[in-house]
This record gives structure tokens, C-alpha cells and sequence, in this order.
């Protein structure tokens, strides 16, 4: 399964003969914020409480990849 990274989040248009999409994903910028609000909540969000950098971090992508699906529905 490919995860849906959303593209990228501040998307510029190919100079000097470079192409492709460079710097931060959609999915990437979504978890920065969700982190934010984990971390600034004191790590208790949603009444869970998260200890360790790695749970805050997997949160902060669980939470980003449910915004992203949100995306899709119309």
C-alpha cells in the first residue's frame, strides 16, 4: 500500500531545468501541526496520554493521515 502523502505542501514551479516537487509533503506539514497541539497540550491530547517522543510522533501521523483522507471525501 503507498501512503497518500497529499504532494507537496508549498509546491513551486520547476526552475533551471529541475522538475519534480521539492521540500515538505502535505502529510509531513499536517503531523508538524497535530505534534504542536500534542506537545502543547502537555502530551495528554484526546485523552491519551503520550510519553515519548515516538508515540507523539505516531500520533502526529495517524492524525495527519486522517486529515488527508478527510481530503477525499466530497
Amino acid at each position: 500500500m503507498t501512503t497518500n502523502t497529499g504532494g507537496a505542501a508549498f509546491p513551486y514551479a520547476a526552475v533551471h531545468g529541475c522538475n519534480g516537487e521539492y521540500g515538505m509533503t502535505l502529510r509531513d506539514y499536517f503531523a508538524a501541526k497535530a505534534m504542536q497541539g500534542i506537545i502543547s497540550s502537555g502530551g495528554d491530547f484526546l485523552n491519551a496520554r503520550y510519553s515519548s517522543p515516538e508515540t507523539i510522533a505516531n500520533a502526529a501521523y495517524h492524525m495527519a493521515d486522517a486529515m488527508l483522507k478527510a481530503r477525499e471525501i466530497k
